[in-house]
């Protein structure tokens, strides 16, 4: 992890912010692990600012509600929007090594058939698409469990229900710790995208580009 949105108000006292979903749930789960508990160096370095964190599962217009920038993840609907990207991740195909160890590990992405997949639905569903260099193998995955968050997929991995194509931001701790492993990682996944969003006609904010360049810094 996939994904949302980070809006900052101009009605604000000082300068305060909306944190707003485009795609809820993996954003979510990466504000979580990787935005919010770095917001107090920010802060320090800002001590006029007050930042309000809400998180929501619809787009909004930046300009009606009052949005400097925001941070979207994933692909883009909307083309008339002012966007730069700002960080990427690799998807992976993950699991526990207590689920390798009882099922095996894929070879191939063909061997993803013969596995229980956790399907999420907001993060490209059951159709994973393998590349090698020339050599493309889409594969539709078969699982018992789909869920529409991301916080589902972690749950039911890290209860070695299944295997998942998900963001390396998505299982970073669990890949550090070694909690969950990557597998067939000599093929390709789409990467997930990460973008800053803002109002088109509407120059951005001091404030709102510092965040973005913080944002960028902590993904470097």
């Amino acid at each position: 992890m996939v994904c949302g949105n980070r809006g900052w108000h101009r009605n604000r006292p000082a300068f305060g912010g909306y944190l707003l979903q485009h795609d809820v749930s993996d954003f979510d789960t990466f504000a979580r692990l990787h935005i919010i508990p770095h917001l107090g160096p920010f802060l320090d370095q800002h001590p006029g600012l007050n930042i309000d964190v809400i998180l929501n599962d619809h787009s909004v217009n930046l300009v009606e509600e009052g949005i400097d920038v925001a941070l979207r993840m994933g692909t883009l609907s909307d083309s008339s929007l002012t966007a730069r990207k700002i960080g990427q991740s690799a998807c992976l195909i993950l699991g526990t090594p207590t689920y390798f160890e009882r099922f095996g590990e894929p070879q191939t992405p063909v061997d993803i058939l013969k596995h229980q997949a956790v399907i999420y639905s907001l993060g490209g569903g059951a159709r994973w698409d393998f590349t090698q260099g020339k050599d493309e193998q889409p594969v539709i995955a078969k699982g018992r469990v789909r869920v529409t968050a991301a916080e589902g997929v972690r749950a039911a991995v890290l209860a070695h229900q299944g295997l998942a194509m998900a963001s390396q931001w998505m299982f970073s701790p669990e890949l550090a710790s070694g909690e969950v492993k990557a597998v067939l990682t000599d093929w390709e996944l789409p990467p997930r995208d990460l973008w800053a969003v803002f109002p088109t006609g509407r120059m951005a904010s001091a404030k709102a580009r510092a965040f973005v360049e913080y944002v960028q810094g902590l993904l470097a």
